[in-house]
């Protein structure tokens, strides 16, 4: 039997049970993520998208139910260094040089130096910035610096990365670079990607699967299935593409809906 790459079964989360302050962003999540597989969370603003996303990767814990991570505790994967992270701001250290930066991890780790600048520039390769080894990162673009950032999280082979709005603060141009870039690299990788965006055309246009969450408390309000084929230019102009924008709009379009509905 496959191991789920992430078992989500029954989760909850409660910010400051049993206060006056209480905050219920989760409700009774279950979502099954098979390895490879690149699997978008999309929904309303406060919807508890990062906050799912800090749970698989056990930066909190969830209030009740269970996460698994290649059939382990979310804790234990953790530990075990199974997943990587991207962020919306690169989060480089701008004293660091490209290469140092993404030695950090196998630094930390414990890796020889021989074999930390051997992984560096293998990862400089992947992301096609070999040529930066020894730049800076007030030398870099904001796009060169997210790329950067995905090498240093792809640097010790994760079976997992998790990415929160990593191309959010980048211009659209860029962005969709960005986009293709991150497929290419997911083929190539072969990683489980889960992705978290406030953009429809984004979600479609990266995803096997979009996961389209309800306003807070957050639950999982519909899972559209993503079957484009390989990417490129031509997907987006295709109308394949644009009734999957449209399927994905509709399904946000309800839940907020059902928002204002609601007594």
């Amino acid at each position: 039997m496959t191991t789920h790459a992430v078992r989500i079964n029954g989760a909850s989360k409660v910010f400051n049970p049993g206060k006056a302050n209480a905050v219920q962003a989760l409700v009774e999540i279950d979502l099954d993520i098979e390895p490879g597989e690149f699997v978008t969370l999309i929904g309303p603003s406060g919807c508890g998208k990062s906050t799912l996303l800090r749970l698989v990767a056990s930066l909190i814990e969830p209030t009740t139910g269970a996460i698994l991570v290649n059939g382990k505790s979310a804790e234990q994967a953790r530990r075990d260094q199974d997943y990587g992270m991207a962020f919306q701001r690169a989060g480089l250290f701008d004293w660091r040089s490209v290469s140092k930066n993404i030695e950090l991890p196998l630094e930390l780790m414990g890796w020889k130096r021989e074999d930390r600048h051997r992984r560096a520039r293998e990862m400089l390769e992947l992301v096609k910035l070999d040529e930066f080894v020894d730049h800076h990162p007030a030398e870099l673009s904001g796009g060169m610096q997210q790329r950067v950032a995905i090498a240093r999280s792809l640097s010790f082979s994760p079976s997992l990365l998790l990415m929160d709005e990593p191309f959010g603060a980048l211009d659209e141009m860029t962005r969709e670079h960005m986009q293709d870039e991150l497929l290419r690299i997911w083929s190539e990788t072969k990683t489980t990607v889960v992705f978290v965006t406030h953009s429809i055309p984004e979600a479609v246009y990266l995803s096997t699967r979009v996961v389209v969450m309800s306003p807070r408390p957050g639950r999982i309000a519909s899972i559209i299935e993503v079957d484009l084929g390989d990417r490129n230019e031509i997907t987006r102009e295709q109308t394949a593409f644009f009734e999957k924008i449209t399927q994905v709009r509709e399904a946000l379009r309800a839940v907020e809906a059902h928002r204002v509905d609601e007594p």
